[in-house]
């Protein structure tokens, strides 16, 4: 079983920057994906970035250029530095981890962009 934690969100105005941490424990051997989700009010939940095996990470176009996904794999933590943002940025940002045959889900964070 692995846990996830979310920390981070918050509120700041547009061109703001936020940093969302993931901090994982539990059985995180086998966890070959990690990603950040979110969801706005009203709106389906969509993939943001991802990271795997070997620190390749992608994006969703609309946040390229401005978040920035990694890993610190002593402190089982996965970040997504969030910069430049924008009022369609704002939403319930979850983390998720993919091993095989296993999803796991963060509570979520929320963040809110005003403009």
């Amino acid at each position: 079983q692995v846990q996830l934690v979310e920390s981070g969100g918050g509120s700041v105005q547009a061109g703001g920057s936020l940093r969302l941490s993931c901090a994982a424990s539990g059985s995180i051997f086998g966890i070959n994906f990690w990603n950040w989700y979110r969801q706005a009010q009203g709106k389906q939940r969509e993939l943001v970035a991802t990271i795997v095996s070997g620190d390749i990470t992608n994006y969703r176009a609309s946040v390229k250029g401005r978040f920035t996904i990694s890993r610190d794999n002593a402190k089982n933590t996965v970040y997504l530095q969030m910069n430049s943002l924008k009022p369609e940025d704002t939403a319930v940002y979850r983390c998720n981890a993919l091993s095989a045959g296993n999803n796991y889900w963060g509570q979520g964070t929320q963040v809110t962009v005003s403009s």
